[in-house]
């Protein structure tokens, strides 16, 4: 089962360019009951492995635009650190039930997000204004989600190229490839710091990505993009709804982080001090 996840998710990936955080972390977790901290940090090293494939074809094609990406670099590499302390530090609260509630919402909110997008008429004129200067502010909670729920590097990244700069869509592709690379990289690292992998787990999924990469990669020029996105976005409702509700619902998200809230402000200093 574990050969054809990562077979399955590495097709998406080299088809759509997106769905490695987006695809990996639910079907972990709802399909194998991989608890949220591993699977999370599972998606993350996937994701830095099978892009890894296909980054250097993106470098040598220059399909990368250097100054954009560290732009965007330089919003989404703390935001993924702070996306990755914060699951950690829920973890070690032991609030299960709160961390599936919070990746629940990212996922319904992405899909939802995507959907509409997806509903946009294809640009053809490339000459708007480069706007990449606000790649960092936009970017930020982008690593922030990526650091979180491994999910929404590929997908939002791409919608902010699209929206802010006036490059190619071969370049869109290849920028956001690497920029998701970069953040998988780093969450991985920072999730691996904190003890939250499965080795073995990682190994199944990356055996069997390296099968999808070669058929996706194959099949690519035959298959439609756009469509293809769309059923993504469409499966990922579908499966960010269901992890929302074994969660408990937004009722528990509300209730989960009211007590979290109240536990912290009886913590502080000037609290304590208060009462002694």
């Amino acid at each position: 089962m574990e050969y054809f996840i990562g077979f399955v998710i590495a097709v998406f990936i080299a088809l759509t360019g997106v769905g490695a955080g987006t695809i990996t972390t639910p079907l972990l977790i709802l399909f194998l009951g991989v608890p949220t901290t591993v699977a999370v940090s599972t998606g993350l090293m996937f994701s830095a492995a099978v892009k890894l494939v296909l980054v250097p074809s993106q470098i040598a094609r220059k399909q990368v635009n250097w100054r954009v990406l560290g732009w965007m670099l330089l919003g989404g590499l703390p935001g993924v650190l702070l996306g990755s302390f914060v699951l950690v530090h829920l973890a070690t609260a032991g609030s299960k039930q709160l961390m599936n509630s919070i990746l629940g919402t990212v996922l319904v909110a992405t899909a939802i997000y995507q959907i509409f997008y997806s509903f946009r008429p294809i640009q053809k004129d490339y000459t708007k204004p480069d706007r990449s200067r606000w790649m960092p502010l936009l970017m930020f909670p982008v690593g922030a989600e990526v650091g979180f729920s491994s999910a929404g590097a590929g997908a939002l990244g791409t919608a902010a190229l699209l929206s802010l700069t006036d490059l190619l869509p071969a370049q869109v592709v290849g920028t956001d490839i690497l920029f998701g690379f970069m953040l998988s990289l780093v969450g991985s690292g920072a999730h691996w710091f904190s003890h939250s992998t499965n080795p073995s787990l990682l190994m199944h999924l990356v055996i069997g990505g390296i099968g999808g990469v070669i058929v996706g990669t194959a099949s690519a020029k035959f298959i439609p993009k756009r469509p293809l996105r769309f059923a993504l976005w469409v499966w990922l409702l579908v499966i960010g709804s269901q992890v929302l509700y074994t969660s408990g619902g937004p009722q528990a998200l509300a209730h989960k982080s009211y007590n979290l809230c109240k536990v912290a402000w009886s913590n502080l200093p000037l609290k304590a001090s208060a009462k002694s």
